[in-house]
């Protein structure tokens, strides 16, 4: 089964996630913040997995509840077309939306800070969207 990193696309902080090596749970990996220009983040978000065999990006593809792409949704499928660029591996597209709000929920227990929620926020969504993506697989 391949790896996948999940990606939960931000313009301050991009949301990391890894596949385990079956392929069937999302495990929250990091944050990245997002510094200058699309192709940047993409080098960013490559170096932050070095340490795992990558297979595929799953980028999460914010729609609209209409089911249609906005500026955001845009923007993200710029990035993934940098992505593919600098990593030369795939990048599949999947509907985030509400993995933010399922992120927040999960975390709602969690006795954290404001600052370390928000951070914690972006990789959780990342995992939250990522295992839609392998649960479909399945």
């Amino acid at each position: 089964m391949p790896t996948f990193l999940g990606i939960d696309y931000g313009k301050k902080r991009i949301g990391l996630a890894v596949s385990d090596a079956g392929g069937k749970m999302a495990l929250p990996l990091t944050t990245v913040q997002a510094h200058g220009t699309l192709a940047q983040h993409a080098v960013a978000v490559i170096a932050a997995c070095e340490d795992f065999d990558i297979d595929a990006f799953v980028l999460g593809l914010p729609l609209n509840m209409d089911g249609t792409e906005g500026p955001q949704a845009k923007l993200v499928r710029r990035f993934g077309a940098e992505l593919h660029r600098a990593g030369g591996k795939p990048v599949h597209f999947w509907d985030e939306r509400l993995s933010s709000r399922s992120a927040a929920e999960l975390l709602q227990p969690a006795k954290l800070t404001r600052k370390k929620k928000k951070h914690a926020l972006d990789t959780i969504a990342a995992k939250v969207m990522l295992q839609e993506f392998l649960d479909s697989l399945a």
